[in-house]
């Protein structure tokens, strides 16, 4: 997953009236040098604080999703919203902490405080994924709380420790520090990837309390900050700390906030106009602040269309997880965890990046093709839009196995004949079950049943062997029922039991018994499942079960133990097991597949993964180095500010629709992508217009344009501002 980060810049000098630096800043002082080189001992703490961060932050993320839908139980939507909220917050809070560096504490410090926030966050997080310690609402009031420390800590440090690395460099080693930056975009990168991979696995495969160890999930990603925090502190004697300098975005914003102000005020006809609106911020800035904020707004209002692109690439922890957890994860030889597929990005990324630098662009240089950076930012949404595109197919093919979605007045209804013959049923008013159901038959695809109200009192009719035997039954709306027929004593009976009405979440597969011996039975399914079902086709509750092959349980009864094998209970089936006999010291059973198992591979995936990950390259690596080119060196940290608030509000308006506008997930997804390939072409022309500067070229020119207008500044409303 990609990570941008500004590069720092010379230490500005002071200007009159500011207040010397606070503190000890010893700007001048010189770390050891690794081996000999060039490269400052001091950076080997910082890139291990940073893969140590970044592994907890995406390990924490990678899981956060699944938490609330099966720790919570909130629906689909609400986890979508919630995970949205959080990674929104995740790049809005990178201002606050930009501020906090550049006007108050200096980055080593804010690092430090916002560190210790963050371990806090990741603790109190961790201590919320406990089941045994207090009630929901407990769990949901922690996490939250959790959750917004670590938005307020992995913000607030983003903009610092890569500026920080970058101050740790003296000036003449200018190609080391270049290096440094590939180093530490590698060392996030390698976080990314290992903690997505990890800490699914400690999610799944361990189990604590019963289920799934959510607790070490987010454990272990905290004793990873906790290291990063331990890592960057003992170092810190080796560190080159440069003073607050002021924050540069609060000058562009005051200086624009002045320059609106200043227009308003002056509306006269009689007051000369100016070339710019920016150039009524002249009486109180200098020309060269208001030049290369002229310089920024033009590169920001590019970035106006970016927030879609962001929108679709951050579902990949949302949607498109959720949507891997209906799919089949066995690969043969390892069985994914849904959440695990997140790891593909980085790997990704980390794939891409040399084949695009060293392969693609120079191949399409030789083909003489004009690959602006604007091109290529808007190939970049295409694919991202295709990926969407292709997860819409995949959502229409997984619904094929899905229970139908009942509405008002409906149920489903299905017959199991468990008796020795075939059985002729028939519901009073309702044409259905034309055909003799045969004994044991593998039931067909539940027949729908319209009711007259909210429940309705049907009248049954079970015709065997000449016999005609009737049995009167409550159904209520939006339910799903099997109507099981059996012997007993020597006659014929029937018993309605209510069935699942959707697929188990998370990639389980669900299992209920029903036991058509005469005694009692405790079932063993594995060493920590324990089952006990009365007897004469009585009906146990559904478990839930991790997907595997159950060949070693056992079958408790009166007479004895007897093993008990039920094969493969396989990913997002139901199933429903008869226990038919004991015969030669094994249990008999007659297994039926009541909700389809999941049967579109999660391979599937694969492309859409590719797809939006070659656009991740095309659009954020080359977008942000396209910024950077166009304003200049000492706005950069405007320019980053900028970016990452687009991922914010790409993540707002996630939350927004997953909420405001709940749909199909099919057709949401086709929603993005429409609404993905319209802000393309709106981009697309939007870069048609745009024409590339040399932010030096700019800076003469505005000077020479100055220089002829100054005598037009008369005349103006100056009241209230001081100058």
């Amino acid at each position: 997953m990609a990570e941008e980060d500004s590069t720092p810049q010379p230490a500005k000098e002071a200007r009159a009236g500011d207040d010397p630096p606070k503190g000890d800043f010893p700007l001048q002082k010189k770390s050891p040098k690794l081996c000999g080189s060039n490269y400052p001992l001091s950076i080997a703490f910082i890139v291990v604080n940073e893969f140590c961060e970044r592994f907890s932050y995406y390990g924490m993320r990678a899981v956060l999703t699944l938490y609330f839908l099966s720790f919570f139980h909130w629906d689909e939507n609400l986890s979508t919203a919630v995970y949205h909220a959080f990674s929104a917050l995740c790049y809005f809070t990178p201002v606050i902490g930009a501020i906090m560096a550049d006007s108050w504490l200096g980055k080593y410090k804010t690092i430090i405080y916002l560190s210790i926030v963050y371990v806090v966050g990741h603790l109190v997080k961790s201590v919320g994924a406990i089941p045994s310690l207090g009630n929901q609402a407990v769990h949901v009031v922690l996490s939250m709380v959790g959750l917004f420390l670590i938005a307020l800590g992995t913000g607030g440090i983003k903009p610092c420790v890569s500026a920080f690395g970058g101050d740790q460099f003296e000036e003449e080693h200018t190609s080391e520090r270049s290096k440094f930056f590939s180093i530490f975009y590698l060392s996030i990168n390698a976080g990314s990837l290992i903690s997505t991979f990890v800490t699914p696995v400690l999610r799944g495969d361990v189990k604590c309390f019963g289920e799934d160890c959510y607790a070490l999930a987010f454990g272990v990603p905290a004793a990873l900050m906790v290291l990063a925090l331990v890592v960057f502190i003992a170092g810190s004697g080796l560190y080159r700390k440069t003073p607050p300098q002021g924050n540069v975005l609060l000058e562009v914003c005051k200086c624009i906030g002045f320059a609106i102000k200043n227009r308003l005020k002056n509306r006269s006809s009689e007051i000369p106009k100016r070339d710019h609106w920016l150039d009524w911020a002249s009486e109180k800035y200098s020309k060269q602040l208001i030049g290369e904020v002229k310089m920024v707004t033009r590169v920001l209002f590019l970035f106006i269309p970016l927030p879609m692109f962001w929108a679709l690439f951050d579902q990949q922890g949302s949607r498109w997880t959720l949507q891997a957890t209906k799919m089949n994860a066995d690969f043969g030889i390892y069985v994914l965890q849904p959440d695990q597929m997140q790891f593909l990005n980085p790997l990704l990324i980390l794939v891409f990046i040399p084949i695009f630098d060293l392969g693609l662009y120079p191949l399409i240089n030789m083909c003489k093709l004009n690959f602006t950076p604007i091109r290529k930012m808007a190939t970049g949404m295409i694919l991202a839009g295709l990926a969407f595109g292709l997860a819409a197919v995949i959502e229409v093919k997984i619904n094929e196995t899905d229970m139908p979605r009942l509405v008002p007045k409906e149920s489903l209804i299905r017959v199991l004949n468990l008796a020795k013959n075939p059985v002729q049923v028939t519901i009073q008013d309702k044409d259905l079950f034309q055909q003799p159901v045969e004994s044991f038959q593998n039931p067909a695809e539940y027949s729908k049943l319209i009711l007259n109200g909210e429940q309705q009192s049907l009248h049954f009719t079970l015709q065997h062997q000449g016999l005609t035997l009737a049995f009167n039954y409550t159904v209520k709306e939006k339910s799903v029922y099997s109507l099981i027929v059996f012997e007993a004593e020597g006659s014929l009976s029937s018993r309605l039991i209510t069935d699942l009405e959707a697929k188990p979440e998370n990639g389980l597969a669900a299992a209920r018994f029903i036991n058509g011996l005469s005694q009692d039975v405790n079932l063993t399914i594995d060493s920590k499942r324990f089952i006990a079902v009365q007897k004469n086709y009585s009906a146990s509750e559904y478990s839930l079960l991790e997907r595997d092959i159950y060949n070693n349980g056992k079958c408790i009864t009166e007479t004895g133990e007897f093993p008990l094998e039920l094969g493969l209970l396989d990913f997002g089936a139901s199933y429903t097991i008869v226990i038919t006999n004991i015969s030669g010291g094994a249990v008999e059973t007659w297994k039926s597949e009541d909700i389809k198992a999941n049967n579109v591979h999660m391979a599937w995936q694969l492309p859409q993964y590719l797809l939006i990950s070659a656009g991740e390259v095309m659009f954020s690596i080359t977008g942000l180095a396209f910024s950077y080119s166009q304003s200049p060196a000492s706005m950069k940290s405007v320019l980053q500010a900028g970016w990452l608030l687009t991922v914010a509000v790409g993540n707002t308006f996630v939350l927004i629709v997953a909420e405001a506008a709940p749909m199909a997930q099919w057709a949401e997804f086709v929603l993005f992508t429409v609404l993905l390939f319209a802000v393309c072409i709106i981009f697309s022309i939007m870069g048609y217009f745009y024409v590339s500067v040399d932010p030096e070229d700019l800076e003469e020119k505005e000077e020479k344009r100055d220089t002829s207008s100054r005598g037009n500044m008369i005349g103006l409303v100056t009241q209230k501002t001081k100058l």
